[in-house]
């Protein structure tokens, strides 16, 4: 979390990164339950046709159900606050984010929020494509992405969201003719920086927001423009960093080099504090676990995922607070 009084907790997650196209190495999530948190589950088996149209249902349960009852095929979830989300890149990721949105939702005895996911993890991102069959190939991508949006729709889902760095690089193809609240995670970022009314730390320059991730291309770009839209300056680690310093931190993660892992990103944190930015977003989940919870630097940093909950959170209870006054 970052200085500006946006801390928010949630229970302990061990998850080693899942790193796509910088390493095969598998990685595995071990989730230690909290005793005073328990999440009542039921979902229903959804086969769409090519136009996201349902053509088969089923009920599905697990040992525990969330009292949601079975709904008319043409929707599976009526209430007002449904939240869609499509997964992206990485599961983990998506569950990481259904994590921080059910046990932060549901704080304080509260109800959870109501959401169906559609998860999409068969992506190869990481930069923009140059060749034509590359084109293609994104073409496909976010077609596929907007299939998912349009089943979500169909589900009975009232706001869309993506818990991935990568796929909100196409949310403007993706979230065409969507009628739905459809957040970007480069805006929920952007507009909580924005609130917490940051002072330059040079004299005579902008407030600057440093921005580190493993892809160089695609995953920055959901940040960099939204910031700079609200007049923050983006600043960008060099090749050098990246080469020498960040891709080998994650490589050395990988290797349960631990040790050596969070020195690497100390450093490359350490190397945009020194260019005056304010907070240091870490846009990859590959960046995410490396620091100990409790490291002073972290307190300079942000993750773009609790952002994007917070942001889907609020939208939820005030929509259901709209419903229940009609």
């Amino acid at each position: 979390m970052f200085d500006g009084g946006l801390t928010m907790s949630f229970h302990k997650v061990n998850c080693p990164p899942v790193v796509g196209n910088l390493s095969k190495i598998r990685s595995q999530c071990r989730i230690r339950p909290n005793p005073c948190f328990a999440v009542q589950m039921s979902s229903t088996l959804v086969q769409t046709d090519e136009n996201g149209d349902f053509y088969e249902s089923k009920k599905i349960s697990g040992s525990s159900s969330t009292g949601l009852k079975s709904q008319p095929q043409n929707s599976l979830l009526s209430q007002a606050n449904t939240v869609g989300i499509i997964g992206g890149v990485s599961v983990l990721s998506t569950l990481i984010f259904l994590e921080k949105l059910v046990w932060w939702s549901s704080r304080n005895g509260e109800e959870c929020v109501p959401f169906v996911v559609c998860s999409e993890p068969a992506l190869d991102g990481g930069r923009r494509p140059v060749h034509s069959s590359e084109v293609n190939g994104e073409h496909i991508i976010i077609q596929n992405l907007r299939q998912k949006r349009i089943f979500l729709e169909k589900s009975g889902a009232r706001c869309i969201v993506m818990p991935c760095h990568i796929s909100n690089a196409w949310h403007d193809e993706i979230s065409e003719s969507c009628s739905l609240p459809f957040f970007h995670i480069g805006d929920c970022v952007a507009r909580e920086l924005k609130e917490a009314k940051l002072k330059p730390l040079d004299a005579g320059s902008s407030v600057r927001i440093g921005v580190l991730s493993t892809c160089e291309t695609i995953a920055v770009a959901p940040y960099q423009q939204k910031l700079q839209n609200q007049g923050f300056e983006v600043v960008l680690p060099d090749k050098e960093t990246m080469e020498h310093i960040l891709i080998p931190a994650v490589e050395s993660w990988n290797q349960r080099d631990i040790e050596g892992a969070r020195n690497l990103l100390r450093i490359a944190i350490q190397v945009l504090l020194i260019r005056a930015v304010n907070v240091v977003i870490l846009a990859s989940d590959e960046l995410q676990n490396i620091l100990p919870r409790e490291d002073p630097l972290l307190k300079k940093c942000m993750d773009p995922m609790d952002a994007l909950a917070r942001t889907t959170i609020k939208w939820a209870k005030s929509a259901k607070k709209v419903h229940r006054k009609t």
